[in-house]
């Protein structure tokens, strides 16, 4: 059993011969695992025109996984809010949280999450991102119990004081968090470079607000985790080796087959994809907790969030269970 809180980041991710209905089947049964395993919260993110995931429509997944499980809090990581009105997203999330009490997150993020093209055809402008810190200070109005407004009030989301968490993997995020008095998440898991001094900047200025007395850092790390330290390796290998293909098939007419990807893994572009993965746990039960407990020191974070990186969604689900916070190291090496 792993000292620091753990939660789950699902890409809802689409398998290379699988379909949209199938990953979203199967996120529910990582949703329930991560229930049944005792893991803090699982959250989907917003991501568009990308054809391997499948949670673009963040908060109608998020009612379908919360309609399936009990207990589990559930929530985005994040809601790009440049993308949508605040109104929209207090209204969203308002009705969750009527529907689902205490069981609903909102963390938000400052980039598109798209390309250009995507974002455009999304309505929006690249001077959306630079309202943010205002369009948060919005949506927390939205969604407090203040006085109703003069003209427009959320309805749902009035009075559901929806927690709020500010995402980044920079010393904006930091600063903004900090700034507002809010949790921090560190995107880690993709973004590992400024991780430590982000987190520094965030703990040493903090500004504490009611109902956050103190800072509260979340961060991302992925994890391999199987029945042996040997079956970690090799499964660990077969992901990054996929991580370099899917990301290297971007454009292509095709994308790229495992024979095809494994000679560029050595290349410039390889290794910076390959640079992603640094934070990584793999192992067996015992390995994976060791290694999820050295990394929550060297982040200074108060929870972790995983992302099972696994390249199939059965394995995945493997990794989930194994490295499930309430899971003995026997019960692990039996999953």
């Amino acid at each position: 059993m792993t000292a620091v809180p753990l939660s789950v980041l699902d890409l809802a991710a689409i398998e290379e011969d699988g379909d949209i209905r199938s990953a979203l089947s199967h996120s529910v049964d990582l949703a329930r695992a991560a229930e049944a395993g005792g893991y803090r919260r699982v959250w989907y993110a917003e991501h568009h025109n990308m054809p391997s995931i499948a949670s673009s429509a963040t908060s109608v997944l998020i009612a379908h996984i919360a309609a399936h499980t009990s207990t589990i809090r559930l929530g985005a990581g994040g809601i790009m809010l440049p993308n949508h009105s605040p109104l929209v997203i207090a209204e969203q999330f308002g009705t969750l949280a009527e529907l689902h009490p205490g069981r609903i997150d909102l963390g938000l993020g400052r980039a598109p999450g798209s390309d250009g093209a995507t974002f455009r055809a999304l309505r929006r402008t690249h001077s959306a991102s630079e309202s943010f810190p205002s369009d948060v200070l919005e949506l927390q109005a939205y969604l407090s119990d203040e006085l109703p407004r003069a003209a427009v009030n959320a309805y749902p989301g009035r009075g559901t004081k929806v927690p709020l968490t500010i995402l980044g993997s920079s010393m904006f995020g930091a600063s903004l968090a900090a700034q507002l008095g809010l949790p921090y998440a560190f995107a880690s898991h993709f973004a590992p470079q400024a991780l430590t001094g982000a987190v520094a900047h965030y703990r040493a200025t903090y500004q504490p607000r009611e109902g956050h007395p103190e800072p509260h850092v979340i961060a991302g790390v992925n994890v391999v985790a199987a029945e042996t330290d040997e079956a970690a390796e090799a499964l660990f290998t077969r992901a990054e080796l996929d991580r370099v293909r899917r990301f290297l098939s971007r454009g292509r007419e095709r994308e790229l087959t495992a024979d095809e990807a494994a000679p560029l893994l050595d290349t410039p572009a390889g290794q910076e994809i390959r640079g992603m993965l640094r934070y990584t746990a793999i192992g067996g039960p015992k390995r994976v907790r060791e290694e999820l407990e050295a990394f929550a020191k060297h982040a200074d974070a108060d929870e972790l969030i995983t992302v099972h990186v696994a390249p199939t969604r059965a394995e995945q689900l493997v990794s989930l269970r194994i490295a499930a916070p309430e899971a003995t190291i026997d019960e692990a090496s039996a999953a």
